[in-house]
């Protein structure tokens, strides 16, 4: 018998292993979650808790009023309020959504909502903890006859659970709702990456929230709703056969309350019926009448297999709630000073199962600068993405759409130099990010063909008024022109022809009435039937009127 030693460095190296919870790796790792740098840090947190406020809300079919205060308290510390009129939280579950990270009920279901991991406020607290030391302080009310809870937490990161400072009832004049409070280490700046930006952004994809928030300068900025209509409640279904990878499929089998195989794959998936599934054994060589228990890895393997074989229609759609164009249009407006909207909205795609769809949003002109490139908007699940732009597939789209075919300026791999602001929306169960912070799509090919496609028919429809556009400047150009030297044609026909004062005059009006042809064959074309060319018009001769005044 070999005598093992137990000074070998094996032994040794065993004594330093142990597990770790998920808090303390997050806690080591806070980049992974968007808390790689004060700035960030500020606008991470108050993404979070909106998201929770405007999901509950819609949940609980009430139109969300979500109040956000950033105050600075000297040496780059920070206190963030979010207040909401949402349903509010139970007592008992108040402690574990704020303070244990991957806890929460979205991760279950398939169906369209702005947080997935249970992981968000969580975060947050637990950036605060550290970068402060200081609890999180959680108010919640469930209706006006129940008490409003109070607590003050923080997370042990060790056993990823809350540890409960303080638990008390107080008073609190709302009916219902939950109010946050977190102290962290932040700084603020305004800019495209801004707390200031986010908001904004958020205010136009959600056109039924009113959002107040005064920012660290004290300056008070309302978003006000512009629909008392709350978006379409998105309807959980059951994962898509085309989906399921073996290791899942395996994991469900052993679950499944489900006796036989067909009866599972009917029960246990989407779009699968009787035929279906009888067809799916059939091209898996397995008895729909087998019992599902005891089947062997192999056999998981085989129908897996005639899954893949089957064409099984595409998963139903009401699990996925869109803003709509209508929507999406006066949101638009609401936020970005332009002279031309327009919106598009995809039919539902599927992309590894799981359904998807894409909206697209374009504002041009007005307020917006001539000189630089476009903005691009980008947004999953109404929520906006506002960094890591050039690892998204939806930047990857819009810039590989050739934006000259409509009229824009574009240059080889970029987006469009134009007076234009570019929305794009994915809406899914599952929308594949790129990381755990949530900033930037999965380059899905399934994905980028909807985007690029959206894209495309939403540029046909602007190609149309910058065209127009065009020919209304070109048609006023020739009209000035022409009009400027009427006096001096018919003062010129005037003298080779010998004319009165009263033959030049009408000349004169002879040239004026060719001019008017010009236009009304522009009128037939239908370049002018639109109020916003005629007001095009007055703008350009405003402008005439004024250079003219000026040079008397």
């Amino acid at each position: 018998m070999v005598k093992i030693s137990k000074g070998t460095i094996a032994y040794e190296l065993a004594k330093g292993q142990r597990d770790i919870s998920i808090a303390e790796f997050f806690s080591r790792n806070r980049h992974l979650l968007g808390f790689d740098n004060p700035k960030k840090a500020l606008l991470t947190t108050i993404k979070e808790a909106v998201d929770n406020s405007l999901d509950a809300c819609e949940e609980a079919d009430i139109l969300p009023e979500i109040e956000i205060q950033a105050i600075d308290m000297g040496d780059d510390r920070f206190k963030v309020v979010i207040e909401d009129n949402g349903p509010g939280i139970v007592k008992k579950q108040v402690p574990k959504i704020f303070a244990k990270l991957l806890y929460g009920s979205k991760f279950f279901k398939l169906s369209q909502s702005r947080g997935q991991q249970g992981i968000g406020i969580s975060a947050s607290v637990m950036y605060g903890q550290l970068t402060t030391g200081r609890p999180a302080k959680i108010i919640s009310k469930i209706s006006k006859n129940d008490p409003a809870h109070y607590y003050e937490l923080v997370i042990d990161t060790k056993k990823n659970k809350p540890d409960i400072i303080k638990d008390e009832v107080v008073e609190w004049d709302k009916n219902r709702g939950t109010r946050v409070e977190i102290d962290l280490e932040a700084t603020y700046r305004r800019g495209k990456r801004s707390v200031d930006a986010y908001l904004k952004y958020t205010a136009v994809v959600n056109p039924h929230a009113t959002i107040i928030y005064t920012s660290p300068n004290a300056e008070q900025i309302i978003f006000p709703r512009v629909t008392d209509k709350l978006p379409e409640k998105p309807q959980e279904i059951k994962p898509h056969p085309h989906g399921v990878e073996l290791g899942r499929l395996i994991k469900m089998l052993n679950i499944t309350k489900c006796r036989t195989i067909q009866s599972f794959l009917k029960g246990e998936f989407s779009s699968v019926g009787a035929g279906t599934a009888k067809k799916i054994c059939e091209n898996a060589a397995l008895r729909p009448s087998r019992t599902t228990s005891r089947l062997s890895r192999e056999q998981a393997e085989k129908l897996l297999k005639g899954i893949k074989k089957t064409k099984i229609i595409s998963p139903p759609t009401n699990c996925i709630s869109p803003i709509g164009e209508k929507l999406l249009k006066k949101g638009l407006k609401k936020e970005i000073n332009a002279e031309f909207y327009c919106t598009v909205t995809r039919s539902p795609s599927v992309y590894r199962g799981n359904p998807f769809l894409v909206e697209v949003g374009i504002a041009y002109g007005g307020d917006q600068r001539a000189d630089s490139k476009a903005t691009l908007m980008r947004y999953a699940n109404r929520v906006p993405l506002l960094y890591q732009k050039g690892a998204c597939s939806i930047t990857k789209a819009a810039r590989e759409t050739n934006w000259r075919s409509y009229g824009l300026s574009q240059s080889s791999g970029s987006l469009p130099k134009a007076p234009a602001t570019i929305l794009v929306h994915i809406a899914s169960v599952w929308v594949p990010f790129t990381s755990e912070s949530k900033e930037a799509v999965a380059h899905y090919p399934e994905i980028i063909k909807e985007v690029t496609l959206a894209l495309q028919e939403a540029g046909r429809k602007l190609k149309k008024y910058v065209k127009r556009k065009k020919k209304v400047k070109a048609e006023i150009k020739k009209r000035d022109f022409i009009k400027k030297y009427i006096p001096h044609i018919g003062g010129a026909l005037k003298e080779l022809n010998n004319l009165d004062e009263v033959k030049e005059r009408e000349v004169e009006k002879l040239l004026e009435e060719i001019l008017k042809q010009d236009r009304g064959k522009l009128k037939k074309l239908g370049i002018l039937d639109n109020p916003e060319y005629d007001e095009e018009f007055a703008k350009i001769g405003r402008k005439k009127d004024a250079s003219a005044k000026k040079d008397k």
